[in-house]
């Protein structure tokens, strides 16, 4: 399969891809340096700590912390980013699966055989399955293959649970081409084998990874020679003073306190903001 070719995104987001034999960074994670609410900067860090939102912590303690959020926010965390984006979410996924064109597409010239290989995907960090269900309706409905399958993993039990009961509504409950699996990104499980996936996308979940380095080191080992490695997060609008100021006024001022109206829970929504 040839490498596919990656389209530039505009602000606020943006796309990190790589093929196996190259890693080109084209965007970093969100990393607010200040907004009108909240200016405090996030503390320096040495080898045994890690950020968690704004906030210094032991390395060894961000995964429960991480998991601790997720778990408190995974039965309102579909409401909260229609909220959070006033919907706007759903387009930047649309475009994003859009994009990478999943699946693989007809031969150009009809032929008796249908020689396509089925594509194997990996949504990492990707609990609710948002992005796989759509990977999988791009597949069947675009390109015509019934055969491509998602494996859905994430590191918290209670995200895949939400996931799993979204997965009734569709037409993929009960298909073998969608799989679940808990997992840590920085340390994936035997199941998923060197050079075994064709494509790795990861939505809004890198930033919460305690050791990027390790979970690329393992996107880079599980993708086949060719593979495509996609990344959608938010990034910075600096280049436009009005609009950056109203986006950090709304994460900020804004999104926390609908998370404590809607979700009961201020803490966890003002961590995603940071």
């Amino acid at each position: 399969m040839p490498p596919r070719t990656t389209p530039s995104v505009s602000s606020p987001l943006k796309y990190l891809v790589s093929a196996r034999q190259q890693y080109r960074c084209l965007s970093c994670s969100l990393r607010l340096s200040q907004s009108p609410s909240q200016p405090q900067q996030p503390q320096p860090q040495d080898a045994s700590t890690t950020h968690f939102g704004f906030q210094s912590i032991p390395s060894t303690t961000k995964t429960s912390r991480v998991s601790s959020v997720f778990s408190s926010v995974a039965t309102s965390y579909d409401t909260m980013n229609d909220l959070m984006s006033l919907g706007i979410h759903r387009l930047w996924k649309d475009h994003f699966v859009r994009s990478l064109n999943p699946g693989s597409p007809p031969p150009s010239t009809p032929s008796p055989s249908d020689s396509r290989k089925p594509w194997t995907m990996l949504d990492i960090a990707g609990g609710t399955g948002d992005i796989a269900f759509r990977l999988l309706d791009h597949s069947t409905l675009i390109n015509g293959d019934r055969e491509s399958k998602v494996i859905v993993s994430d590191i918290n039990p209670s995200m895949l649970s939400e996931g799993k009961k979204r997965a009734l509504s569709t037409a993929y409950a009960d298909s073998p081409r969608l799989e679940w699996l808990e997992a840590d990104a920085e340390s994936l499980p035997p199941p998923i084998q060197d050079a075994s996936i064709d494509l790795y996308t990861v939505a809004f979940g890198i930033r919460n990874f305690t050791h990027k380095h390790l979970a690329l080191r393992e996107a880079y080992r599980v993708l086949k020679p060719g593979g495509v490695f996609a990344c959608l997060e938010f990034s910075h609008v600096d280049r436009y003073p009005l609009l950056n100021a109203a986006y950090k006024r709304w994460s900020f001022g804004a999104i926390p306190i609908i998370g404590e109206l809607v979700a009961g829970d201020r803490g966890s929504y003002q961590y995603l903001v940071e």
